[in-house]
């Protein structure tokens, strides 16, 4: 199971972002659920980190394994903003269609 956690700032931005595990709903390199949520975060982290004056801190250690964190993005609150929405949207509804599959947890993170 992937369990992913986001975390969203008072704005509605990403303040951070985690994921762990495998979909197992298919074979390595089959599973199209596991792929679906990798490009959903992949595609966050990237366009996050081109973003004039948003600074990021990210790993990947591992296959299966993400996480990162927006250290500061006030020139582009409009967009990270567009981007949280992009993986609400986008996760949420892989977690509903596949409950069994991925777990998201979502948070707001009202002090800063």
């Amino acid at each position: 199971m992937i369990r992913a956690k986001l975390v969203l700032d008072k704005e509605g931005g990403v303040r951070s972002f985690e994921a762990e595990g495998h979909a197992e709903r298919g074979s390595r390199g089959y599973d199209l659920v596991c792929a679906a949520f990798s490009v959903l975060a992949r595609t966050a982290y990237r366009s996050l980190e081109r973003l004039p004056g948003v600074s990021l801190r990210g790993s990947a250690p591992e296959p299966g394994s993400l996480s990162f964190q927006v250290l500061e993005a006030a020139d582009n609150l409009v967009l990270a903003e567009g981007i949280a929405a992009f993986l609400i949207t986008g996760m949420g509804d892989l977690a509903r269609d596949y409950p069994d599959a991925i777990a998201l947890t979502i948070e707001r993170d009202l002090e800063e």
